[in-house]
């Protein structure tokens, strides 16, 4: 037990988190904030959120708090409401048997140090009284904390037989916190990392974009599950990138793994669409791998990474919107090579795209983690700004009833030339409709 006057939170949240406790308390319960937010109080992170441990039954609780909701009293954790405020209150528990990797076939009730025993890593099974400003520490957790270590909970081979997504989490946390994995808990993940396998592909979709989007470095984190061996269990596609070289005079950080991590280290404006499109864009190398005049080459790569991101992302059941997005940029990442050679009108769709941001940012960095020449960005930041006081891609001038009305007959011409009189018009060679028209008649003329 230990107790400190320097990290308590100022904010409502909490205020309200002690106020539950304090309700707990004063009918005979013991009571304390446990998991992940008594970890963020002692690093000093403000919390994003406050579950709370105690003595009291669900029927305790829920008579305690009117409204709350247990969603199984099997597992007891009820949800209850503060100043419509919902708080997860969960009775100190005693896991049995797990026979599907995930959860226990059932509980029993039992004291704060027990429970303590059945958590995932010492530094998430910390309980903290805020009334009294005491820390309960049953597992090492305020050590490890110190040491920016992550540890499982006793014996790490039954916790990761437990549940194995708990492997993945340890990368989690060490990423986040910029923490490293005790070794014996490192070399359990090694030991177990097939029974990832196991897992649903929901639940490691959701775990590997936390860890993502998460992670301080997540290119690091891609790389320490290399090193466990759990990249080769989800992510085969991934790690076929280790050691497949590339020019030296346009790659001079490495092979393609290397570039990937690298992209990933670097990259500021996260989102889960930004993050696949780095993690995919170049897995179509290692395929297409060609030598040619004394130089590997890798034609058609973006293509078939297309190819390959759509696989994997139909295998971890990504959105159809997640796929759509991810999959154009991977496919056309090649072509900002040739933005300074484009006409007009081809720039002003590129620019105009719905994914011109994930692109251009996928673009900024691909850069500057390999030849660190940035002229195309900065063509296209300029270009952008050009056309900061007028739609990128206005509407058309001329429709396809326009043509039709030009004597045209209904057919796949029709596209044809009102894509001709579109490119003419965002080129910015006529102003008006009349003109287009005029212009377009005659071009319909030279060609009958």
């Amino acid at each position: 037990m230990s107790s400190t006057s320097k990290i308590i939170p100022d904010d409502k949240l909490f205020s309200l988190a002690v106020t539950a406790i304090r309700r707990l308390q004063s009918a005979g319960f013991t009571a304390y904030l446990a998991g992940g937010c008594v970890r963020d109080i002692l690093l000093k992170t403000k919390p994003k959120d406050y579950d709370i441990a105690t003595s009291a039954s669900p029927s305790e609780v829920e008579h305690l708090f009117p409204d709350s909701i247990t969603s199984g009293k099997s597992f007891a954790v009820t949800r209850s409401p503060v100043e419509g405020v919902f708080f997860e209150i969960a009775t100190f528990r005693m896991d049995h048997a797990y026979n599907d990797g995930r959860r226990p076939e059932k509980v029993s009730f039992t004291d704060p140090e027990t429970d303590a025993t059945r958590r995932d890593f010492t530094i998430n099974a910390i309980f903290m009284d805020p009334v009294k400003n005491e820390f309960h520490d049953f597992a090492g957790g305020i050590d490890d904390l110190k040491a920016g270590i992550v540890r499982c909970v006793g014996d790490p081979e039954k916790r990761f037989a437990e549940d194995h997504l708990r492997m993945m989490r340890a990368v989690r946390f060490a990423g986040v916190l910029d923490f490293s994995l005790h070794p014996i808990t490192a070399d359990a993940i090694r030991n177990n990392s097939r029974m990832l396998a196991r897992i649903s592909p929901e639940r490691i979709h959701d775990e590997l974009t936390r860890i993502l989007m998460e992670s301080k470095k997540s290119g690091d984190s891609i790389i320490l599950m290399d090193k466990l061996g759990l990249l080769e269990v989800i992510l085969p596609e991934i790690a076929t990138m280790k050691g497949q070289n590339q020019p030296p005079e346009f790659h001079p950080e490495g092979d393609v793994f290397t570039h990937t991590t690298a992209m990933l280290n670097i990259m500021e404006q996260r989102s889960p669409h930004l993050a696949y499109a780095i993690l995919f864009h170049d897995i179509g190398k290692p395929a297409t791998a060609k030598i040619d005049s004394g130089r590997v080459r890798f034609n058609g790569h973006a293509s078939e990474g297309a190819h390959l991101a759509e696989e994997i992302m139909r295998r971890l059941r990504f959105s159809s919107e997640e796929m759509e997005t991810i999959i154009y940029c991977v496919k056309n990442h090649m072509r900002f090579m040739d933005v300074q050679k484009m006409k007009r009108s081809t720039l002003r769709r590129l620019v105009g795209a719905p994914t011109f941001q994930i692109e251009i940012e996928l673009h900024r960095l691909d850069c500057i983690a390999s030849h660190g020449d940035l002229s195309n960005w900065l063509f296209l930041k300029d270009f952008r700004k050009q056309l900061a006081e007028e739609p990128i891609l206005p509407k058309p001038l001329i429709t396809g009833n326009d043509i039709i009305a030009m004597g045209i007959p209904e057919s796949p011409r029709i596209g044809t030339l009102r894509t001709l009189a579109y490119n003419a018009q965002l080129e910015g060679k006529f102003k008006e409709r009349k003109e287009l028209l005029e212009w377009l008649k005659s071009q319909i003329s030279k060609n009958r």
